[in-house]
């Protein structure tokens, strides 16, 4: 038994693209606890690979003097599943995808991880019926916000951690997995991080890149600015 969400219709009018093949958006908004034998998996793959293409372009328009390591973090940042899932809940997204009721009951329509790749599958849905130059109109509305006030390249957590590390004469910070909790839908990973010569942290988060980002910020901003 599956959940019956919003008319994609009135997606189609915040995607601004009347879809040709309705078959293949709601391909693209259908989870695999349904049961069907086609799920949105195989869109999200190509809608990935679409959306690191439309926002390396713009980037690469954007800022023209910088190099490709710049490029890079600003890229990782913008494609990132928190980005999109942010994007996506704006959009009302979860209100439009295919759940089973069980899933539906459990919260799916608010996972980040499922926003995050229910978005980049309607964007190879988008690719494969509407083409590139739709796809790069949908994104540049949704980023336009933080692609055009992102002065700064940002860093990673991670990075900067490690670059303060070998700057101090330290070893290299260590991170360690110190538990996994929660349902197979919306898993929570506590990553701890130890820095010689300091006392260890803890973090979680809905995965283990995301744990280990929040407690590398958390070390970081605890450091004395005159240290930094």
């Amino acid at each position: 038994m599956s959940f019956e969400p919003k008319p994609i219709e009135q997606l189609e009018d915040k995607i601004g693209h009347t879809f040709k093949n309705k078959d293949l958006l709601r391909t693209a908004l259908t989870h695999s606890s349904t049961g069907e034998q086609v799920n949105y998996e195989r869109l999200e793959f190509l809608g990935d690979r679409v959306l690191g293409l439309v926002i390396a372009t713009l980037l690469f328009k954007r800022f023209p003097e910088e190099q490709e390591g710049d490029l890079a973090k600003r890229l990782a940042l913008l494609v990132q599943g928190k980005t999109l899932a942010e994007i996506s809940e704006r959009m009302s997204l979860g209100d439009y995808i295919f759940f089973s009721s069980a899933e539906s009951a459990s919260g799916g329509a608010k996972n980040n991880h499922i926003l995050a790749d229910v978005f980049e599958s309607v964007l190879g849905a988008l690719y494969i019926d509407g083409g590139y130059e739709s796809c790069s109109d949908l994104i540049e509305t949704h980023w336009q916000d933080v692609l055009y006030t992102m002065h700064e390249p940002p860093q990673h957590p991670k990075t900067a951690m490690q670059e303060w590390a070998q700057g101090q004469g330290f070893p290299l910070p260590v991170y360690e997995i110190i538990s996994q909790s929660g349902p197979d839908h919306a898993p929570v990973f506590e990553v701890s991080l130890k820095i010689q010569g300091h006392p260890s942290i803890k973090a979680k988060g809905q995965s283990r890149a995301e744990a280990e980002k929040k407690v590398a910020k958390e070390f970081f901003a605890g450091i004395p600015e005159d240290k930094k």
